[in-house]
């Protein structure tokens, strides 16, 4: 039998709190209602990888005309900055919406959760929904910013 020829690789099993620390951890105060669709808190360690307000156009520059499109879009494109950050879903610890019509982000909660799954899976970070006059870019009708912690 003749020696290896390559490289040795030596592999150890990771501890039950390394695995834990891998992942942010939610924050669910004792006794407070479960959320749906969010988390009230997260607690990460690692490198940040942050997003700055981000619209559903495609790379033409192309905005859908209704709401849940633009917001898959929107998705994705956040989707596509993490990974280029090295950073995955269930990194993510934050998102801010920015919506120009409550009422319209409210009539879209089933699609919208679908779509979301769809992108993100079932990884809920921190989320806060917040409605503004209107956007920079005068068609687009949501901005998401989000944070993810990529873990050392």
């Amino acid at each position: 039998m003749s020696p290896s020829k390559g490289p040795t690789i030596a592999a150890r099993a990771v501890t039950k709190e390394e695995a834990a620390a891998a992942h942010p951890r939610i924050l669910q105060p004792s006794g407070w209602p479960a959320p749906k669709g969010y988390a009230n808190g997260m607690a990460a360690e690692g490198r940040l990888v942050v997003t700055g307000g981000i619209i559903g156009w495609d790379i033409n520059g192309h905005l859908a005309d209704d709401f849940v499109s633009q917001a898959r879009q929107t998705l994705h494109n956040i989707s596509a900055i993490l990974n280029e950050g090295g950073a995955r879903p269930e990194h993510l610890v934050r998102m801010t919406w920015y919506v120009i019509d409550m009422e319209e982000y409210l009539a879209s909660l089933k699609p919208l959760g679908q779509v979301y799954r769809e992108i993100f899976g079932a990884h809920y970070p921190a989320m806060a929904l917040i409605q503004v006059v209107r956007l920079v870019e005068k068609a687009a009708r949501v901005e998401i910013e989000a944070t993810a912690v990529v873990p050392h």
